[in-house]
């Protein structure tokens, strides 16, 4: 029997190896994988480079690329070559049109953007939702399932305004299973980690010196190590580091956990590490309280969240299978009923005749 297909759609790492964990949960389906994309003028400007800052171009799409090819993964970029019977997506800012007749599975990412007033402002005058950021996340409500990290972010979800049965509380794979960050080994122990952030990238304003000043004053003499933002120009954050922190080190291009497991400290502005630092017991300080980051902290359930976002898709799949088969009933019940009734009329003009 030929089997179901699935699109998965990737964007930065972190979304690129979750799609990845929950497609290794569907063998039963032909999975095909496409970085990020958009239909309609959005799409024309991606080519001219414009966009080449967000998911949709530049470095992130390079990445998500070379993961595509390293991981040997069969590839339908944009989704331009098979219809698809799932289509799951990392995000929902922008929903392309070609997916919009499969059924849709949107996986969280990991944090979302604060609710500040940008927020209020896109969506009071219904402008488009990439103009907020992850904080329209889920919001498009083009979408069938929305899977989510933990109970306190539905709850968050659906103050926002999106519908409670659209959401499931899954967890979500690489934020599920903290406790294997414990081991590490990284060559530096009891220092002060600060995230840096690709607001200036994305065209927010961020106040870089007053960040490496706030990071110094934590530190009060302990080593300083910055993990700059996968999106980040390097050569101007080195430089901003170098001047206002001399001697402190600075990292790229490499994984993040295993430095939170050995720090003391983790400094950053809005950052999804924010929960693994929580929950393996660090001082952790951002822009949003303590508090609340703890109690949205993703279910950890032993890195089993992508099995779970897997089974409700298998569900979906098979209410619309179903939903096909009875559709297909009605209409064959139908046809049968009309043939019936014409037939009965025939023979009703030729009883009449004799």
């Amino acid at each position: 029997m030929k089997k179901p297909k699935a699109l998965f759609i990737c964007g930065s790492p972190n979304q690129t190896s979750q799609m990845h964990k929950i497609s290794a949960e569907l063998p039963d389906f032909d999975v095909f994988f496409t970085p990020y994309y958009a239909t309609g003028y959005l799409y024309l400007l991606t080519k001219t480079g414009i966009l080449d800052f967000t998911i949709m171009g530049g470095e992130f799409k390079r990445k998500a690329l070379e993961y595509f090819r390293v991981n040997n993964l069969k590839t339908d970029i944009e989704g331009r070559n098979n219809f698809y019977d799932l289509v799951f997506t990392c995000q929902d800012l922008i929903i392309p049109k070609n997916i919009l007749k499969s059924k849709v599975i949107l996986v969280q990412e990991g944090m979302t953007d604060p609710e500040n007033g940008w927020y209020k402002i896109v969506k009071f005058f219904h402008l488009p939702r990439w103009a907020a950021s992850t904080a329209m996340t889920g919001l498009s409500d083009a979408y069938d399932i929305f899977c989510v990290a933990s109970e306190a972010y539905k709850d968050l979800f659906i103050i926002k305004g999106i519908k409670p049965e659209k959401i499931r509380v899954t967890g979500i794979p690489n934020f599920d299973n903290y406790e294997e960050l414990m081991n590490s080994d990284f060559p530096y122990e009891n220092f002060v980690l600060v995230a840096t952030s690709d607001m200036r990238e994305t065209y927010k304003y961020e106040n870089r010196k007053m960040l490496i000043q706030k990071a110094l004053q934590i530190a009060a003499g302990r080593k300083l190590i910055f993990k700059l933002h996968p999106n980040e120009n390097v050569k101007r954050a080195e430089s901003e580091i170098n001047k206002y922190a001399p001697g402190a080190l600075v990292y790229y291009g490499v994984p993040i956990e295993p430095m939170i497991s050995k720090c003391s400290a983790l400094v950053t502005r809005y950052s999804s590490v924010v929960y693994k630092a929580l929950v393996l017991g660090k001082e952790v300080i951002s822009d949003i309280s303590n508090s609340e980051l703890e109690k949205l902290i993703p279910i950890q359930n032993g890195g089993t969240s992508a099995k779970y976002i897997a089974l409700e898709a298998r569900r979906l799949y098979a209410e619309s299978c179903a939903k096909d088969i009875f559709l297909v009933k009605d209409q064959l019940k139908y046809k049968f009923n009309t043939i019936r009734k014409f037939v009965n009329k025939i023979k009703l003009a030729r009883a009449k005749q004799s």
